[in-house]
């Protein structure tokens, strides 16, 4: 499935059952970890602009600049907020 970001700027494609392991209940950390090293998302991810990803999740309101100073983390968060509109837009 393709994701895309409100602006469009950011687009990734992860497939539903991808999705789904990084969005349930609890701590999801490990499992986007995981998701991450997946070779497909690596690579997506990899392309992305530091500048574009901070944009993107500034959207969201739920990180402060000083949070969003950390490339590595804002993949992570990028993955997972991702995973979980997909998951919800199929159940």
């Amino acid at each position: 499935m393709y994701w895309s970001d409100s602006s469009g700027l950011i687009e990734l494609n992860i497939t539903k059952d991808q999705a789904r392991s990084c969005a349930h209940p609890g701590p999801c950390d490990d499992d986007v970890a995981f998701l991450r090293k997946e070779p497909t998302i690596k690579r997506q991810l990899n392309k992305l602009n530091p500048e574009t990803v901070v944009k993107c999740l500034r959207e969201y309101g739920a990180w402060d600049t000083s949070e969003l100073s950390d490339h590595d983390a804002n993949l992570d968060r990028l993955l997972w907020v991702a995973c979980c509109d997909i998951a919800e837009e199929i159940e």
